[in-house]
């Protein structure tokens, strides 16, 4: 919470700038598994580019603070994905892309981890099979939002999945009349 003088003198707290700049500045790791790790480096490309919104991805997972699970996770990779959470400095979040990484997707069989949520805590879940790049920018900006209302100590109200922009959903496709207007 900022407070502006007349002077031109903004009073501010050191938990509000770092609390500003871990959200504005979110360096995710990625780990790209399945198709939606396609629509994850287009989210990064220049068309919608996360660089002009602080969102630089990383390689290593010291460097980072946000990990995207995009894809569908079997029981075999859930260690190393396990474990590359567990190597991520606190504070950490973690957005679940996609139907596979959130639920299992299409797969109901004993090799596929039915929910990354299983073996790690998920702060936004994206929904989508794929998920569109617009809505892995939805799941970053709930992101943030949330960052901010636990810094504020508010509850964060999740938004509704039925708001969120998906390439599965139908185009609403306006009927013609009978007049034919």
């Amino acid at each position: 919470m900022a407070v502006k003088h007349n002077d031109g003198i903004i009073l501010t707290t050191v938990e509000e700038v770092l609390s500003w700049g871990r959200r504005n500045s979110l360096w995710p790791a990625s780990v790209g598994l399945a198709c939606c790790a396609i629509e994850m480096m287009h989210t990064a490309a220049s068309r919608f580019d996360t660089d002009r919104l602080g969102i630089i991805f990383r390689g290593s997972p010291r460097q980072s603070d946000v990990l995207i699970v995009a894809g569908t996770v079997v029981n075999k990779v859930a260690p190393m994905l396990k474990l590359i959470y567990d190597q991520m400095p606190d504070p950490k979040w973690v957005i679940a892309m996609g139907g596979c990484s959130s639920a299992g997707g299409p797969f109901p069989t004993y090799a596929t981890l039915q929910g990354v949520d299983r073996i790690i805590p998920v702060d936004v879940y994206v929904p989508g099979c794929p998920p569109t790049p617009q809505a892995l920018l939805w799941g970053i900006l709930e992101l943030q939002k949330k960052i901010k209302a636990k810094k504020e100590g508010k509850v964060w109200e999740e938004i509704p999945v039925r708001e969120v922009p998906t390439a599965s959903q139908p185009i609403p496709i306006k009927e013609k009349s009978p007049l034919g207007l």
